[in-house]
């Protein structure tokens, strides 16, 4: 089991690191509302995203092979929740930079926001399938195997999805200007839509 841990960790870091819609709102919400504030998202994403493994692990995939139909309506769900999220990123307004960062965020909007970008990205499920396969299918001990991979899967994606909201508080220094903060939010919304998709496209 503990030759699992580095293995898992790199698998799971490769795929929370990686651009897709959940860091790109994160980095959305670092630049326009500061990292502490963002923080509900990532909580949120991470949770999220290690309930998706466990789910993978206990079984869900298989009713996902067994009704296509069901996969791909996730998908197309999931792809417009997504493509919503990019519309509300383009067309939101400037946001006045005096405002402190430091302010208690809305924990409870948060959460569910980033519960809901993780859970309809067909990328986080696809990641989860993956791992699945890799690390807990058909082994001698699978059960604690899906535990050990929900528990580093959830740990990293926390990790990478605060890195990415990091970095878009470290560049809200260059957005006080609103001209500056719409173009950041545009170019931001038409990443998010770009990779909704290339997840869609065969």
């Amino acid at each position: 089991m503990p030759s699992l841990v580095l293995p898992m960790f790199l698998f799971a870091l490769a795929g929370a690191i990686s651009p897709g819609p959940v860091n790109l709102v994160a980095a959305s919400l670092g630049a326009s509302a500061g990292f502490y504030r963002a923080l509900p998202h990532v909580a949120g994403a991470s949770l999220s995203y290690a309930a998706i493994v466990w789910l993978m692990g206990s079984g869900f995939h298989g009713v996902l092979l067994a009704y296509p139909w069901a996969s791909q309506w996730v998908q197309y769900a999931g792809a417009a929740y997504l493509l919503y999220l990019s519309a509300r990123i383009a067309t939101a307004p400037p946001v006045q930079q005096a405002s402190p960062v430091g302010a208690a965020p809305d924990w409870l909007r948060g959460l569910v926001l980033g519960i809901g970008a993780q859970t309809l990205n067909p990328k986080a499920w696809l990641v989860a399938l993956s791992g699945v396969s890799l690390f807990v299918a058909g082994g001698p001990q699978a059960s604690a195997s899906l535990l050990l991979f929900c528990g580093i899967s959830g740990g990293v994606c926390f990790g990478a999805v605060a890195a990415w909201a990091a970095l878009g508080r470290w560049i809200r220094r260059w957005l006080a200007h609103p001209p500056y903060q719409l173009l950041f939010n545009r170019c931001m919304a038409l990443a998010l839509a770009l990779s909704v998709a290339s997840m869609l496209l065969p």
